[in-house]
């Protein structure tokens, strides 16, 4: 109870004695994970979209494949892309390994399926008569869309919310393509397992706390922004 309390008063003392480092922890912490979430919202808004709407061959693998890939194991994906960035790998000239840039990369290939998945999953229960609807008034095929994704905001922005949580608990991709570097890559997740390993047990409920504070807010911003009325 005493190291949970500690971490509780720890926790406070960090955010509001203005501590540089953890400041900057949880602000690369914050650049990261909604850097990711973006890419895998630009990748996997439009293919969620595809696959719920549209009519192809192979639709139903790529769904099943977006639901397989939820359950993405981090340090998999962590492994596959260290691979791919290291010196003497396909892209080990572009120098990115142990970069933010390559914890972004990692992250956004995990959040990327929890996009696809929720998003199609959200737009597959909106009146499929929808755009034909839309269309027939007079709208556009792109006003159409529009006002589809404003049928189903609330679910799309629970599939950015999921991807968000996703990333910025992950620890296991970000230590291995990042190296957990400080002042450079160490965000709120490797700082805690760094803290747990050396005993600090106290600093490392601090940076879970805080961590959950930052999450939190995302979201609590996220939420208001896509409610409507009190």
């Amino acid at each position: 109870m005493d190291v949970l309390l500690d971490g509780v008063v720890g926790a406070l003392a960090l955010l509001f004695s203005g501590d540089e480092e953890t400041w900057a922890i949880t602000l690369l912490t914050l650049r990261v994970s909604l850097g990711a979430t973006l890419v895998a919202a630009l990748i996997g808004v439009p293919l969620g979209a595809t696959i719920a709407l549209g009519a192809f061959p192979g639709r139903r693998l790529l769904l099943a494949a977006a639901n397989t890939g939820m359950g993405l194991p981090p340090v998999v994906v962590g492994l596959v892309v260290t691979v791919l960035l290291w010196r003497s790998g396909p892209l080990g000239e572009l120098g990115l390994l142990y970069t933010p840039t390559a914890m972004v990369v990692a992250q956004a290939v995990i959040a990327t399926p929890v996009v696809v998945a929720l998003v199609a999953a959200a737009l597959q229960q909106v009146d499929p008569e929808f755009l034909v609807q839309m269309q027939g008034l007079g709208a556009s095929r792109l006003r159409a869309l529009a006002a589809l994704g404003a049928e189903a905001r609330l679910p799309l922005l629970a599939a950015g919310m999921a991807a968000f949580g996703a990333v910025v608990s992950e620890v296991g991709a970000a230590q291995m393509v990042g190296g957990n570097i400080a002042g450079q890559t160490r965000v709120l997740t490797t700082a805690a397992v760094l803290a747990t390993s050396r005993g600090q047990f106290g600093l490392a409920i601090a940076f879970g706390l805080v961590l959950l504070l930052l999450a939190f807010a995302v979201n609590l911003v996220v939420t208001l922004a896509g409610q409507r009325g009190p």
